[in-house]
């Protein structure tokens, strides 16, 4: 008991002096994870869009592959993109294993059938007579699917921190292709892993709250769009 509460109150010192080592893992993190939701949501959201509002040969084989998507182990994602990046493997001339980039290409493979998922079951649940009054007043084809995403804006808002909570809190697929090197690929929940194992309980529990507070930031945002919406 007495290692955890020193644990906790050195950890509070870090946060407290803003530890240049703790803000580097920090930094590292959110820019990793938030460019990989942004990249996810860039063609997650037109791909869902498009599966729920269209009907082609195939489609239900699609749809099963982005469901399965949803829930891949992120260390099977972690396995893929490794072997893509390793010097035996399609990519691995680029020399991108072990650098910040092979973790944001497994964040983006994680996160997108998330968005793809949450924005589909979105648009399917719209009112089939508000899409028949879009295209009766007129709307082209963009602004049909734009109007819709606007409809669906807080399903879209409820995608984003999906992809996000599952991107900024992963550690099997980015420990894999990004190494877990020191000032290089190193971020909140590989260091928590690695501090932790080494006994380094202040940084580790640092870390740990920090990246509470942020799920807590994120899910007080969301909770806020929401009760707006319906009040």
């Amino acid at each position: 008991m007495e290692t955890i509460s020193q644990g906790i109150i050195e950890a509070f010192k870090l946060i407290g002096s803003l530890n240049p080592e703790l803000l580097q893992i920090l930094f590292l993190s959110l820019e990793i994870s938030v460019l990989a939701v942004i990249i996810a949501m860039l063609f997650g959201v037109p791909l869902g869009t498009f599966l729920g509002l269209k009907r082609f040969p195939g489609r239900n084989l699609f749809i099963a592959i982005v469901n399965t998507g949803m829930g891949l182990p992120p260390v099977v994602v972690g396995l893929f993109v490794f072997l893509i990046l390793a010097r035996s493997g399609p990519l691995g001339g680029f020399n991108l294993l072990y650098t910040p980039w092979a973790m944001l290409i497994a964040q983006v493979i994680i996160a997108a059938p998330l968005v793809m998922g949450v924005t589909m079951a979105a648009i399917q649940g719209l009112d089939e007579r508000l899409k028949l009054q879009i295209l009766a007043l007129g709307a082209n084809t963009l602004q049909f699917y734009l109007k819709l995403m606007k409809e669906a804006r807080l399903s879209l808002i409820a995608a984003l921190a999906a992809g996000f909570g599952s991107v900024i809190s992963e550690v099997g697929a980015v420990m894999m292709v990004g190494g877990n090197i020191k000032g290089q690929t190193r971020v909140m929940t590989t260091a928590i892993v690695l501090e932790t194992r080494q006994g380094d309980y202040s940084l580790a529990i640092a870390l740990s709250v920090i990246l509470l507070l942020i799920a807590l930031l994120l899910n007080l945002v969301f909770t806020y769009l929401q009760q707006r919406r319906s009040s």
